[in-house]
């Protein structure tokens, strides 16, 4: 179990901060909440992701058809920002909790 010791490589920036102060600030060391901090930190990042590919390109893009359709990172963003709020429910976080 000790890979879950250290943060994961594949974090980055936010990410990563996000990761060192909840596992700090909330002395996780459990492996199930390390398993819980890293798929909310992994959702936080592709979220961070995909608002910066939306900033940069637009929430509407135009199809084959020249139809007006949504971004498909709209739905990553949404979809891992549900991710994220769910992992941390399941750490039993509450918004008062949150640094």
């Amino acid at each position: 179990m000790k890979k879950f010791r250290t943060t994961p490589k594949h974090l980055k920036g936010a990410s990563r901060q996000l990761w060192v102060r909840l596992r700090s600030d909330f002395n996780i060391e459990d492996g199930a909440g390390l398993v819980l901090l890293q798929a909310a930190c992994e959702a936080f990042q592709r979220t961070q992701e995909a608002r910066a590919m939306i900033e940069k390109e637009g929430c509407v893009i135009m199809d084959r058809f020249n139809q007006a359709k949504p971004h498909p990172a709209v739905n990553i963003e949404r979809d891992n920002r549900a991710q994220m709020i769910s992992a941390l429910r399941a750490l039993k976080f509450a918004p008062e909790d949150m640094p």
